[in-house]
């Protein structure tokens, strides 16, 4: 780190019964005042030099033997006068990074110019500035640092600005090409050493972004201002602003929801606990919603997991609606990327009758996600020179550019497929929150297109999840939930556990060993053995249940709507002899005109299957309910 001296003398001031005065042959004549501190000086060393200083003493009415100064209001303290005054009198004074500013800022004060004095201090304190602090990396940095102290007078002298434009141009530079002081990290040499022959791939990335964790010192009003700086040179790639953008996060937000926790904890305490709290956690917001609004705008430049890490602290710190909204969108560009820890944003909030989980940020995040798909195309539009080539391409080319299309369409859909599986997944974990509504869980499975669903399984595992933590759910909630599982999606293993779920309503159950058969007939093979408690069931209501259903036709197009009605059984001859069963079908028509419009759906019609009646009936589901119901009387 560079540093300058001047003057020759040896220190002499000492301190004497609480006055700061200087060993001398001739005896002092001057009293200055600085916040609390005394000195007792000579005026013609300091008069010399400081205009400042002539003006005050030709307008004090004091005696002339001992004037007496105040200078409440001095930038840098008593420290910063006392350096000044050892260049009044030709004392040795170190300057540097770490001091430089505020000496600036005490000479501009003392207006200790060149029309006062010839090489004085200001002149002085310019050249060393422009020549050697503006010129190193470190000490750009460490200069940059110190104008926290004096921010107003470091404005006006524009030091602050000249510092970050120092800044910017060496972080847009290739590390050799910039001066690093010794302080620099060892790391960072290490980097650039290497960049050569085959180690150059490896560590060309991080040569590239060398400049991230030295500028992640700065506190987040210049850092911010700094960043703004490198963005708008336009030659900085967007994935190293979001490598540096993560460091600084990961240095100045740690365990944030720790933090946060304590702060609570004080806020039950004391007043001046929960103040100085209340501080902290404005500071981190602030902090936060800098690092957002410098996030870049394209797509991949931060991960998806970094995005979730700021949307987590931005739940937790309260952050403006505009930051959780930005960072939202973001994570739903990219969410096919994310994992199901990322998306567990746990609430803030410590009522009892709150959720675990912020599920209404999941669910903006994937309205998001579905809403890219009717976005514009990412591509820049095509000019009219390059359409007119278009038309004269041959027909191998358009053919080429048709499969270039059609594979961008492709990664759509992959993404959609694994951000079903996200969900679904997300699902499992949300479901056992008791104060989960079974809207919002409904809610979230519908955002995804059921295209994008290849199976149910991991949705009927949630189901499952959600109907053992929520047992006071109606029947009627319980069908509502069960409407959005597709049993034809659902795998042999599915299957055979939601055929003996007593969770499940019965008339899913029968739809299950409904579809298990359907597909086992199609396939051509033997039709699955029933579970135990399913042949118990029908034994019980006269039904033998050794007797499957008649072989259906592989070649008949089965098309379902409805997963709650299978339209029809065995043969309507069966219906007209069982009495029992009319009767079970009347009660059926009766539910399900109590039911509300919303909740029983669309009517299913199987067409084609042999040996079932061509005209539909009535689903046959409450037979089974009513099956089960004389089975637990026996």
């Amino acid at each position: 780190m560079k540093f300058m001296k001047l003057g020759s003398r040896s220190d002499t001031f000492y301190t004497a019964e609480s006055v700061r005065t200087i060993s001398s042959e001739v005896s002092s004549d001057f009293i200055i005042q600085v916040k609390g501190t005394r000195y007792l000086l000579h005026k013609f060393p300091l008069l010399s030099k400081c205009f400042r200083l002539q003006r005050l003493c030709s307008e004090s009415s004091d005696s002339p033997q001992h004037q007496i100064v105040q200078l409440p209001d001095f930038p840098g303290g008593v420290e910063t006068f006392e350096l000044c005054a050892k260049f009044c009198y030709g004392i040795t004074i170190t300057l540097s990074a770490y001091n430089i500013v505020a000496a600036r800022c005490a000479a501009e004060y003392l207006q200790m110019t060149e029309d006062v004095e010839k090489g004085n201090l200001i002149y002085k304190l310019d050249v060393f500035f422009n020549s050697c602090i503006l010129n190193g990396w470190k000490d750009s940095i460490v200069t940059l640092q110190t104008t926290k102290a004096l921010p107003l007078w470091s404005e006006d002298l524009a030091i602050s600005s000249r510092c970050i434009e120092a800044i910017a141009s060496k972080a847009l530079s290739h590390p050799s090409k910039v001066s690093l002081s010794h302080s620099h990290s060892r790391r960072v040499r290490d980097d650039v050493s290497s960049c050569t022959g085959s180690e150059s791939l490896r560590h060309k990335s991080t040569s590239r972004g060398w400049w991230a964790e030295d500028l992640a010192d700065l506190s987040i009003d210049l850092y911010w201002r700094t960043m703004i700086a490198i963005k708008s040179g336009g030659k900085t790639p967007s994935n190293l602003i979001g490598d540096a953008l993560k460091i600084y996060a990961s240095r100045w937000l740690p365990n944030i929801r720790k933090n946060v926790h304590h702060v609570k904890r004080e806020k039950t305490e004391s007043d001046s606990d929960s103040d100085s709290a209340s501080e902290v956690n404005s500071k981190h917001r602030l902090l936060l919603e800098s690092i957002v609004s410098l996030l870049p705008a394209e797509k991949g430049a931060v991960s998806c997991s970094f995005l979730l890490k700021l949307l987590k602290a931005a739940n937790i710190l309260n952050a403006s609606s505009s930051s959780k909204v930005e960072l939202a969108t973001r994570v739903g560009l990219q969410l096919e990327e994310a994992a199901v820890n990322d998306l567990l944003i746990r609430s803030v909030s410590k009522s009892t009758n709150d959720m675990i989980y912020e599920v209404d940020l999941v669910m903006t995040i994937l309205e998001q996600f579905m809403l890219q798909g009717q976005s514009p195309p990412t591509s820049p539009p095509r000019s009219r020179f390059a359409v007119e080539r278009r038309r004269s391409r041959s027909a191998e080319n358009i053919n080429l550019e048709f499969q270039e299309s059609r594979r961008s369409s492709s990664a759509s859909h992959s993404s959609k497929l694994k951000v079903a599986k996200l969900v679904d997944r997300y699902l499992q974990e949300v479901a056992r929150d008791v104060n989960l509504p079974l809207s919002k869980f409904i809610a979230i499975v519908e955002t995804i297109p059921d295209f994008a669903r290849h199976d149910h399984d991991d949705l009927y595992r949630a189901i499952d999840i959600y109907l053992k933590a929520h047992p006071e759910l109606s029947k009627s909630e319980r069908k509502r939930l069960c409407r959005i599982l597709d049993c034809k999606k659902l795998s042999m293993e599915a299957c055979m556990h939601a055929a003996q779920n007593e969770l499940l309503p019965l008339r899913v159950v029968v739809q299950v060993l409904f579809f298990e058969q359907v597909r086992a007939a199609a396939a051509g093979g033997k039709v699955s053995d029933m579970p135990s408690n399913i042949k118990a069931l029908l034994t019980a209501n006269g039904i033998d249940p050794s007797k499957h259903t008649a072989p259906l036709s592989t070649t008949t197009s089965i098309h379902v709507d409805d997963n709650w009605s299978v339209s029809g059984f065995k043969s309507s001859k069966s219906t007209t002899r069982n009495p029992t069963l009319r009767m079970k079908l009347a009660e059926d028509d009766l539910d399900e005109n109590v039911v509300p419009r919303d909740e029983i759906g669309r009517t299913s019609r199987f067409k084609g299957i042999l040996g079932l009646p061509t005209q539909p009936k009535k689903m046959f589901s409450k037979l089974w309910s009513t099956n089960r119901s004389a089975t637990e009387k026996n």
